[in-house]
């Protein structure tokens, strides 16, 4: 198939998916945005990056964190102190080839380092490369040299994928795909680097569980999931299973890619597929609070962001790439992320504006927990 058939194809897919309610961005505009570059795929640069580099928060590279320039909010003394105070991001996007997404990080690191001892962790839910490029896992190690952390966790996205699309000269080539690679390849190269057996994990912060998914498949192995989320039985069972062992009223939090479909559905590209059977495991538990991302949306377009099911539904923003209602990137400048602080009695989540420094008003959610 010819690049412009490709493009051809894939806009037609995407005409589809808006009018069915489950396009997202990546798949639509992948190909106009991704520079053909050439560059050899060497070994990844890694190390654990679950262990962080620090116990208090981030800091720069030289010297104590720097002045914030607004403060995390205080809450009414009768919630207490939090009990954990951590920032979740979504979608890096992080492409050796293309240096804006990185200075979207350091952005998000460097306002992060002003709230000083209050960042505990850090979690990240999915698409931290732009194709899944041993370069790309690199640079982002390098971003991370820069900076004390405190513990960090990842899970999967569908770019962290998108590496059997590049072929020996490092140049986007759907013709030859898997370029003679594999989902495997990329799935180990992710655990590799986070320091993990299995693509999904459980993080115990702040006396909480932390559960994160994983995608388990890409299209060279199961070409019918196209860009959405299949979760393994043994996946779906240890979820299960972990929910079980929380303890009854305490928050638990859960961490995905892509997005549920509409209630009463399984999803398709672009969305997470067993979705029925992960609604089912969640049902009995009424202080699990979800967080997806994917969709790239813009705290401050109008787009729904937080949905109440059974469980709590919030859909975060993005650092690498903030879209607008029509999934293009309107503004090179915004960077955006999610900030939770978690008391006794609720679960306070903002949306920050990592380039200004600056809390969201679109995006401010107060929730009481229940008994």
């Amino acid at each position: 198939m010819t690049r412009r058939a490709f493009l051809k194809w894939m806009l037609s897919l995407a005409a589809a998916a808006a009018a069915l309610g489950w396009l997202s961005f990546e798949w639509l505009g992948k190909l106009s945005r991704l520079r053909e570059t050439g560059g050899g795929i060497g070994e990844t640069g890694g190390g654990v990056g679950g262990t962080g580099g620090g116990t208090g928060g981030i800091r720069p590279p030289n010297g104590p964190a720097a002045e914030a320039a607004d403060r995390p909010p205080r809450q009414p003394e009768d919630s207490g102190p939090p009990l954990l105070s951590y920032a979740i991001l979504s979608d890096l996007h992080i492409n050796a080839d293309d240096p804006n997404p990185s200075r979207h990080l350091r952005e998000a690191l460097d306002d992060l380092a002003s709230f000083g001892d209050k960042v505990e962790l850090v979690m990240i839910t999915g698409d931290i490369t732009d194709t899944g490029r041993d370069r790309d896992y690199r640079e982002f190690r390098k971003i991370l040299d820069g900076y004390r952390l405190p513990p960090y966790y990842a899970n999967m996205g569908n770019h962290d994928y998108y590496n059997i699309w590049i072929d020996d000269k490092g140049q986007w080539n759907q013709e030859h795909m898997p370029n003679g690679k594999t989902d495997r390849q990329s799935r180990e190269t992710f655990m590799k680097f986070f320091g993990m057996e299995k693509p999904y994990r459980e993080v115990e912060a702040g006396g909480f569980k932390h559960l994160l998914l994983s995608q388990e498949a890409y299209v060279q192995e199961r070409p019918e999931v196209g860009e959405g989320a299949w979760y393994s039985d043994e996946q779906l069972d240890w979820l299960r299973k972990k929910l079980e062992e929380a303890p009854r009223g305490r928050p638990i939090f859960v961490y995905i890619h892509q997005p549920l479909p509409p209630a009463g559905q399984d999803g398709r590209t672009h969305q997470l597929i067993r979705a029925r059977e992960f609604r089912s495991i969640l049902e009995p538990y009424t202080n699990v609070f979800v967080f997806c991302g994917h969709r790239h949306q813009d705290f401050e377009n109008g787009a729904s962001h937080y949905e109440k099911e059974t469980f709590h539904l919030f859909h975060n923003s993005s650092v690498g790439r903030v879209l607008n209602r029509n999934y293009q990137q309107a503004s090179m400048t915004k960077s955006q992320g999610l900030y939770i602080q978690v008391y006794r009695d609720k679960v306070v989540v903002r949306g920050r504006e990592f380039s200004k420094r600056q809390w969201i008003g679109a995006a401010e959610w107060s929730l009481p927990l229940e008994a």
